[in-house]
C-alpha cells in the first residue's frame, strides 16, 4: 500500500510539473510576442486575441491598455476613410442571364472571358453538373475550403427563430442541424450572436431577416448587415446608424430577402471587420484583420456566383488561421466583386453533403459546430 501511494505522488508530482512547465512556456511566449524585437508579431499577436470571443483578456496581462490601444488606433488610421468603402452595395455590378442561372454559355460560366481562371478552373470540375464544387484552398498558416455556387436562387438564411431568452431557454443550431431544417445540401455560419463561456447561441445581435421577415432587429454600432435581395444579389450595408423603423424600411424598400449581420470596428478591446471587397475594391482593413484566426466569409461575382468560403486556425493541423488580407485575395482571386467577413474564430464551420468540411476548432475531433443562431444555406 505505501508502494502505491508513492507511485501515486510520483505521477502527480509529474502532473503538476508538466503543467507548470506548459503554463510557464506559454506565458513566456505570449511574453516574447508582447514585447520581443518583433513589431509586427506583437501587432499580430494583439489583433488575434482582440478578435476572439473570450480571450481578449490576454492582452492585459503583459500590455497596459494605453499600449493596446496605440497599436489599435496605428492601423486605424492607416486605413481607408470610411466615407471611402461605405457606399451601399452596386447591385448592376452583377449580371445573370435568367433567375436562377449564371452569365455565360447555358449557365455554365465557360464562354465568358471575363470570367477569372480560377473560376472557370471551379466550374470545370462540376463533373455531376449539381452547380456545387467544393474547392481546397491551402496556405502556411491555415487551410480551408471555398464552395462555389453557380444558381444563387439556391441561396436562404436559416435561424433557430423564436430566440432563447436570457435564461436560456433555448439553445441555437448546429450548422448541420441548420441544414437539416432547411433541406439544405450545404451551410455556413452566418451573424453575430451573444457568446457565453459554454456555446449557447441562441440569441442573435444585430439584426436577422429571413424569407423576407425581419426576425431580429437590433441594429447597433458597427454593424454590417449581408444578405440578399429579391434579385439573389448579394447586399452589404452599413445599418450601425439606423433605428429599428429605419432598417424596416431599408429591407422593404430594398427586397431584402435574407440577411444577418457582423460588426465592422476596431477600438479598445474590440478588433472586428465585415466588408472585403465592396463594388469591385478590396477594402483597405488597416489595423482590422491582420490577427490570423479560422473564419467564415461570403461573397459573389459579377456573374452571380455564390462563394462560401471557410478556414481553419488556433493549432488545428497546426495552422494559426487566416487573416482578412487572406479572405480577401481568395475572393478577388475567384472573382468576387462583393465580400464579407462573417462571425469567425471557434463558430467557424462549413457543412457540405452531410458532413463538415470544416468545423469548430473546440470540436475538431467531432463531426459537429457550435450552435449558432443563423446560417447562410444551399437548397
Amino acid at each position: 500500500m505505501k508502494k502505491l501511494f508513492q507511485a501515486l505522488g510520483w505521477v502527480f508530482l509529474f502532473i503538476i510539473t508538466a503543467l507548470g512547465v506548459t503554463f510557464v512556456t506559454l506565458w513566456l511566449l505570449m511574453y516574447m510576442f508582447c514585447n520581443g524585437p518583433s513589431e509586427s508579431a506583437k501587432k499580430t499577436f494583439v489583433a488575434t486575441m482582440l478578435e476572439t470571443g473570450g480571450m481578449k483578456f490576454v492582452v492585459s496581462w503583459y500590455m497596459t491598455d494605453d499600449e493596446v490601444m496605440a497599436i489599435m488606433n496605428e492601423g486605424i488610421a492607416s486605413a481607408a476613410p470610411v466615407s471611402e468603402k461605405s457606399a451601399d452595395t452596386d447591385a448592376s455590378l452583377v449580371n445573370m442571364n435568367e433567375k436562377g442561372s449564371v452569365s455565360g454559355n447555358s449557365g455554365d460560366g465557360m464562354a465568358d472571358s471575363s470570367i477569372p481562371e480560377a473560376l472557370r478552373d471551379a466550374y470545370a470540375q462540376d463533373t455531376d453538373g449539381d452547380g456545387l464544387i467544393l474547392v481546397p484552398v491551402t496556405s502556411h498558416t491555415f487551410s480551408g475550403g471555398l464552395l462555389v455556387i453557380k444558381d444563387p436562387s439556391r441561396l436562404s438564411l436559416s435561424s433557430s427563430y423564436p430566440w432563447s431568452d436570457e435564461t436560456r431557454n433555448k439553445d441555437g443550431l448546429t450548422v448541420g442541424e441548420h441544414c437539416e431544417q432547411s433541406s439544405a445540401v450545404a451551410g455556413i455560419n452566418a451573424g453575430e450572436y451573444v457568446t457565453s463561456g459554454t456555446n449557447w447561441g441562441g440569441m442573435p445581435v444585430g439584426v436577422v431577416v429571413e424569407n423576407g421577415e425581419i426576425l431580429y432587429n437590433g441594429p447597433s454600432y458597427g454593424d454590417v448587415m449581408v444578405g440578399f435581395n429579391s434579385d439573389h444579389v448579394l447586399i452589404l450595408t452599413d445599418v450601425g446608424g439606423m433605428s429599428a423603423s429605419a432598417f424596416e424600411s431599408y429591407v422593404k424598400e430594398n427586397n431584402i430577402t435574407d440577411a444577418a449581420s457582423f460588426k465592422d470596428v476596431a477600438g479598445g478591446n474590440i478588433n472586428h471587420f465585415t466588408k472585403l471587397i465592396v463594388n469591385g475594391e478590396a477594402v483597405e482593413l488597416g489595423g482590422k484583420g491582420v490577427g490570423a484566426n479560422p473564419r467564415t466569409a461570403i461573397g459573389q461575382c459579377a456573374d452571380g456566383t455564390v462563394l462560401f468560403l471557410c478556414t481553419d486556425g488556433r493549432g488545428t493541423g497546426g495552422h494559426l488561421g487566416a487573416t482578412g488580407q487572406d479572405l480577401i485575395n481568395i475572393m478577388l482571386q475567384y472573382g468576387a466583386v462583393n465580400a464579407a467577413n462573417l462571425d469567425g474564430g471557434s463558430s467557424s464551420s462549413l457543412y457540405y453533403e452531410g458532413e463538415y468540411a470544416i468545423t469548430s476548432t473546440h470540436m475538431r475531433y467531432a463531426d459537429t459546430s457550435r450552435k449558432v443562431p443563423t446560417a447562410f444555406v444551399v437548397k
